[in-house]
């Protein structure tokens, strides 16, 4: 039996945690709602992509 997504986003972000790290605020909205499922992991990372892309194309950087 596999582990469910809530517990495995804890595990996760536990382990960001523990590594010194914070999750955005905008990341932990992701989650939540990944968790019960108005979003998909692929939807997490399309956004995730956009953002940063639109980032780095502000900073002047090539994506």
């Amino acid at each position: 039996m596999g582990m469910s997504k809530e517990k495995a986003w804890n595990y996760a972000l536990g382990i960001i945690k523990v590594a010194g790290l914070e999750p955005s605020p905008e990341f932990l909205k992701l989650v939540d709602k990944e968790k019960r499922g108005e979003i998909t992991m692929e939807d997490i990372k399309r956004i995730l992509d956009k953002k940063y892309k639109m980032k780095e194309e502000r900073d002047g950087k090539n994506a």
